[in-house]
């Protein structure tokens, strides 16, 4: 198992930003395609009021701050001379369809959408879209939603593929803003089976991707709830990735690098669970050596072995 793709995450609310230019940035792509990626992922394009791109659609509709540096493009141009695939995160509101309104969730997103392709759609690194509304259950019109946006991306750039990411709602779906590492309440597998079973019959035919994150388990829950993943995917015509999460959530400070061992195990239970593609979130803050935390380098340098001695 080998990470083929990681999310790129210039839109966050609880990771530090590195402040990184195009210098940098180039470099950091270097170090992915030397690791083997060949797949990056905008994470979203926006969040509440914050945006990668002059987006005259945001502007418009949310009053977002201004943008001194168009990301959107830097990026799509890193991966053309990397020769990358890039998907497209949309924007998250973070207020409309987390408070129920889920028809301005997506009739922004439409919009931008349209804005988007118009003006990058084409490059020819511009090969998908992400679905950055991210959730555990089936709450609320998310299968509405992820069909909406799914198919507008499809209708708008000819059919290139959708992705999301979502998560378990286990014992280690833990608010940011606590110390606390765990709770006690994790969902079943049984009602994990069934409620992402009747989300992936509904979204078969707007959303291609589905790639959970790994870290929301424990690790001995987790080679289970991956054969879940596989299993109801597969039955209606969906790729089952792995998002592996080069971040650590055992510990009270959120987020440090993860330690290696954990990293493998993680996607050793992927590779059994038969599934064969893995992204991470996210190469530059928690693997990259020209990452802020100094672990990170020491992390890329145990995966750089792992591949070199052919354990995958």
């Amino acid at each position: 198992m080998r990470i083929k793709g990681t999310f790129l995450d210039e839109i966050s609310h609880d990771i530090p930003h590195q402040n990184w230019s195009h210098a940098e940035w180039d470099r950091d792509f270097k170090l992915m395609k030397d690791a083997g990626i060949d797949t990056v992922i905008m994470i979203r394009s926006g969040y509440k009021k914050w945006q990668t791109f002059p987006s005259k659609v945001l502007m418009e509709y949310e009053d977002t701050y201004p943008v001194y540096e168009d990301l959107l493009q830097m990026f799509l141009e890193l991966s053309e001379k990397h020769d990358m695939d890039f998907y497209f995160g949309l924007y998250d509101s973070g207020k409309y369809w987390t408070n129920g309104d889920y028809i301005k969730e997506i009739d922004i997103n439409r919009r931008l959408v349209d804005e988007v392709w118009s003006k990058y759609g084409h490059f020819s690194s511009f090969n998908g879209w992400y679905i950055s509304q991210e959730c555990s259950r089936k709450t609320g019109d998310i299968i509405h939603l992820y069909n909406e946006l799914g198919l507008h991306c499809k209708d708008v750039s000819g059919g290139l593929p959708t992705m999301i990411s979502p998560y378990i709602d286990g014992v280690k779906n833990i608010s940011q803003y606590t110390s606390q590492t765990t709770h006690a309440n994790g969902v079943s597998l049984k009602q994990h089976k069934e409620e992402w079973g009747e989300i992936f019959e509904g979204i078969s035919k707007s959303v291609d991707v589905v790639a959970f994150q790994d870290g929301h388990v424990e690790f001995d829950q987790l080679a289970e709830f991956l054969t879940i993943n596989k299993e109801l995917a597969d039955k209606s015509g969906l790729e089952c990735w792995t998002n592996s999460e080069t971040f650590d959530r055992d510990m009270p400070i959120k987020f440090l690098p993860i330690k290696w061992e954990k990293l493998w195990l993680k996607l050793e239970k992927a590779a059994q669970a038969g599934i064969e593609n893995a992204i991470t979130f996210e190469f530059s803050h928690f693997m990259s050596p020209q990452s802020a935390y100094l672990q990170a380098g020491h992390l890329y340098n145990r995966y750089m072995e792992y591949l070199n001695k052919g354990n995958y």
